[in-house]
């Protein structure tokens, strides 16, 4: 019964992720997303498109990544992927999700953290499809979005494409063509500057 309490706990605690707000809209909204709808939009996203990962993937593995990958920004709140130094975000992401995992008993969190840590790594096939489709939605919504979080924060073509193309690619080339051929047509459009 103390495992089951102390496992409630941890159900508990990771509520808070509803309230980390990202720096993108949902598509049709007023209001910003926050990383618990991210959290279950990338795990549809990667069942859904994982015929057209580079490689085999175990994709229970990338769910269960993309499912954990966030819960630090309880701690660390959510940074945008385009700032140019992220280490100390980075390492307040690591000691929330050392905090909060730490909540499971028996070190059952530890098998978590190891994911997440080859989340961060992007070295394995799950890791780089699971960074791959993580890139994807915060995309979409600004492409459905007249770019409003790129202009609000000021981000250039440039980074939008050096950064996407890297990581989506690595994970799926054929998701990263679709991908740029969308970013391509936003540039003619004047979404993206």
């Amino acid at each position: 019964m103390e495992q089951i309490e102390q496992i409630l706990s941890f159900m508990v605690e990771i509520e808070k992720l509803k309230n980390v707000l990202r720096k993108t809209r949902p598509v049709g909204l007023d209001r910003f997303e926050n990383s618990a709808e991210h959290s279950w939009h990338v795990c549809i996203s990667a069942l859904m498109l994982k015929d057209y990962a580079n490689q085999a993937i175990d994709i229970d593995r990338v769910i269960r990544m993309l499912l954990i990958h966030d819960l630090g920004e309880i701690d660390a709140g959510d940074t945008i992927v385009y700032a140019s130094d992220n280490k100390e975000t980075h390492a307040k992401e690591a000691a929330g999700i050392k905090r909060i995992l730490g909540l499971l008993p028996d070190n059952k969190g530890q098998e978590y953290i190891e994911l997440w840590d080859e989340f961060e790594a992007g070295e394995t096939a799950e890791s780089q499809y699971a960074k791959a489709i993580d890139r994807v939605p915060p995309l979409l919504h600004n492409l459905h979005g007249k770019g409003l979080s790129w202009k609000e924060n000021k981000v250039p073509k440039g980074k939008v494409f050096a950064l996407n193309s890297k990581r989506i690619s690595k994970g799926s080339q054929a998701l990263w063509k679709t991908m740029e051929k969308r970013l391509n047509q936003a540039v003619e459009t004047g979404i993206l500057k």
